[in-house]
């Protein structure tokens, strides 16, 4: 019961945050609009199970943005290479995660778009929360969101419980987005790939916590639209997951139902890109995991070097 009555205050604030950015704000944005990102990765959701489960915030970023249910995975098709190529732009022969060891990394040559971003813009306001502790903690050697971002929250799902740990990631994300005034963010949830690992499934367990974190998607979704400066920014709120899995829950291998993946972008204050561009959306070709970093990056307004050998492209670039 307790969880009940924590999720029915929770659909109350949002009622009255919405009610609240009605009254408040009802222009877009400019092209002057100051451009933010919000990345939510979604650990080990399978784009077909996906599209069976309720999800009506997903689904209303979707109808809103671009969605594609063929996006590719990385080589094996497992959360470190996974993780570390959607956050870094290259494929795993070049940051060197190929396994969940994450022995062989090299975050110093190929960085997370958050810290790529530091370096390029310090004066961003970058922000971090993950409940799996290797993307944030790591042994000799840096992890792929490493201390230099500026504010980071690290839970431990295992300990915590995943269902849990992803309330706290995502609460304790809100209140940075209504107090702070961050401009790149990552929050990343893993109940949805634990559970399935935990029952050796995709059935009704799996699907609960994809719901599940569809409610904590709208938690972070309605934070960033109230903001009291909403009209002033132009967000593009980027979702999209590791690796597909097998029907026994498990994944690794390179059949289509392991290596195809979903990518949601959507424009809170802006053209559907969240750019303020129309004319090169939907994007056009296949896309993969390394273009959200880059497409992260490329809306905030960070020119993209050749010489940093990103293997993605922004969505929306014609390949």
């Amino acid at each position: 019961m307790r969880g009940v009555r924590a999720k029915s205050a929770a659909r109350a604030w949002a009622t009255g945050a919405v009610a609240l950015l009605c009254g408040a704000a009802t222009g877009s944005a400019t092209a002057q609009a100051t451009p933010k990102v919000l990345l939510i990765g979604i650990d080990g959701v399978r784009p077909d199970v996906l599209a069976e489960v309720p999800t009506p915030n997903i689904d209303s970023l979707a109808a809103n943005g671009w969605y594609t249910a063929a996006a590719r995975t990385t080589t094996p098709s497992v959360s470190g290479p996974s993780w570390s190529s959607m956050l870094t732009g290259v494929w795993p022969e070049k940051h060197g995660v190929t396994n969940n060891s994450f022995t062989g990394r090299d975050y110093d040559t190929w960085p997370g778009f958050l810290t790529r971003a530091e370096r390029e813009r310090p004066e961003l306001s970058t922000f971090a929360a993950v409940d799996w502790l290797p993307l944030a903690e790591l042994p000799e050697g840096g992890p792929v969101l490493p201390a230099a971002i500026d504010k980071r929250v690290v839970v431990d799902g295992y300990d915590l419980g995943w269902a849990e740990a992803d309330g706290e990631i995502a609460s304790r994300a809100v209140l940075h987005l209504v107090g702070e005034d961050p401009d790149a963010m990552f929050v990343y949830l893993g109940n949805p790939d634990e559970t399935s690992h935990q029952h050796g499934s995709i059935g009704t367990e799996y699907r609960e916590a994809i719901a599940l974190a569809d409610w904590h998607v709208g938690m972070l979704i309605d934070a960033v639209r109230v903001r009291r400066h909403t009209r002033d920014e132009n967000w593009l709120v980027l979702i999209s997951t590791d690796h597909g899995r097998r029907e026994d829950g498990g994944h690794g291998g390179d059949s289509p139902e392991e290596m195809t993946i979903f990518i949601l972008a959507s424009g809170l204050g802006g053209a559907a890109d969240g750019r303020g561009a129309t004319a090169a959306w939907p994007p056009s070709g296949p896309a993969s995991i390394v273009d959200v970093a880059v497409t992260a990056l490329h809306h905030l307004g960070i020119e993209i070097d050749p010489a940093w050998g990103l293997d993605g492209r922004p969505l929306g670039e014609s390949r």
